[in-house]
């Protein structure tokens, strides 16, 4: 099957005018969860469901599902689903979950267009929410349709200004009924741009994921004394930043002791950090950090928290500041189906497409949907590995081969007749 890459690249830019931003460099676009510029993505999503004959569901949150039941497919039988997301983080890119939907869907139409057969209907999805930082951490769509999480629960999620989930998405008119069940698909398979640039390197035009890494996301706070930088003597201080400034650096120790000794996949970040009083003619006394540790071996994420805290109690000790530590989000590690993998990789040697086996070092929707079913993830290279940011770019005709992949591997997941066509 030759997808058709001109009109993929239409939908991938038309969707990337909606919440369209200004750019020095790249095109960028700003498409928070259930705003109004996602509104406008949706519904340009939906009428190109339509446009293909799909069968298009809404669910209470906001997950919109695309169902194509080929002529001879059994209905009753659970569909093979594949798709991404249409949200963005603040001025991202334009390829970051809209590549995925949107394969998805020109998979179906290449797979029509061929007069595949598939002995089961496919399914196309948009989750809600994936990137998260509007109404949660991320992947919110998914983890209601996995079950993780209830209706009820996401829908009364709030934003920074109180408006909650069902009061966006009914503004917009996604507020659908029901939920998604995806322990009710045969498989799921994902297409998303790398955000690296392992394949850039090789020259390999489309990565098959073995392992998601799990992800932790640790709140710190280590409290000293405010006090006059003037008239407060070095002796006499307990200065929360200088005590913090250990701490991160412990945290990056803590990480490449365990890359060098456990796991070379393991990484530690402190990415954010809030000083109070704030004024540089004030010594500070309240420091809050935000951690963020992710590798695809759960033990070396545990070790990397154990080091952090046993940091925060030497510098209590050593500094006299009060600390606490909270693991407000945990995420573990999950592997995809074999085979899911397989079912790409045969897609790949089909088209003359070269692959290779690689982990994802970033969160995805997929590592849900694996929790309740066999689910892969593919990805396509990232042009010096930027990502959320509009720098982030994809060759076009990397898309297109990444596309036919996924193509390949859906329609032998689905069970197609005519396999030598694909």
């Amino acid at each position: 099957m030759n997808v058709d890459g001109d009109r993929l690249r239409e939908d991938i830019e038309r969707t990337a005018e909606f919440g369209a931003i200004e750019s020095d460099e790249g095109r960028g676009r700003t498409v928070r969860a259930a705003s109004d510029e996602n509104g406008e993505a949706r519904e340009y999503f939906v009428s190109r469901l339509e446009d293909a004959g799909l069968e298009v569901r809404v669910d209470a949150v906001g997950n919109v599902v695309g169902r194509w039941v080929p002529e001879g497919a059994d209905p009753d039988l659970p569909p093979v689903a594949a798709g991404s997301h249409l949200d963005s983080v603040p001025e991202g890119g334009i390829f970051d979950g809209p590549l995925g939907t949107y394969a998805a869907l020109e998979a179906v139409r290449t797979m029509q267009e061929a007069g595949a057969e598939p002995e089961r209907p496919i399914a196309v999805v948009s989750f809600t929410e994936e990137e998260g930082g509007r109404f949660a951490s991320g992947m919110l769509g998914s983890s209601v349709a996995t079950g993780e999480r209830s209706v009820e629960e996401a829908l009364a999620l709030e934003d920074e200004e109180g408006t909650t989930l069902e009061e966006a998405l009914e503004a917009i008119g996604f507020r659908g009924e029901g939920r998604v069940n995806a322990a009710g698909w045969e498989a799921w398979l994902e297409l998303h741009i790398e955000q690296s640039e392992r394949l850039e390197t090789v020259g390999v035009p489309v990565g098959i994921v073995t392992d998601i890494t799990g992800i932790t996301h640790c709140d710190v706070t280590i409290v000293g004394e405010a006090n006059h930088a003037g008239a407060t003597p070095m002796k006499d201080r307990t200065d929360a930043l200088a005590a913090a400034s250990e701490f991160v650096l412990d945290v990056e120790r803590a990480a490449n002791e365990v890359v060098a000794s456990e796991s070379d996949t393991a990484v530690g970040t402190v990415g954010s950090l809030s000083v109070e009083p704030n004024a540089t003619n004030v010594v500070p006394g309240r420091i809050e950090c935000g951690v963020d540790i992710r590798d695809i071996e759960y033990d070396s994420m545990n070790e990397i928290v154990s080091r952090a805290r046993l940091s925060l109690a030497r510098l209590e000790r050593e500094r006299g500041v009060g600390t606490s530590l909270e693991r407000e989000f945990d995420v573990e590690p999950v592997a995809m189906a074999e085979r899911c993998r397989t079912a790409a990789r045969e897609a790949g040697e089909a088209a003359g497409i070269k692959t290779m086996a690689m982990h994802s070092g970033a969160a995805h929707d997929t590592m849900q949907v694996a929790r309740v079913t066999d689910a892969g993830l593919l990805f396509a290279p990232s042009r010096g590995g930027y990502s959320h940011t509009p720098k982030e770019w994809t060759d076009w005709a990397d898309c297109a081969n990444a596309t036919r992949v996924l193509a390949g591997g859906m329609a032998r997941l689905a069970g197609t007749t005519l396999s030598e066509r694909v």
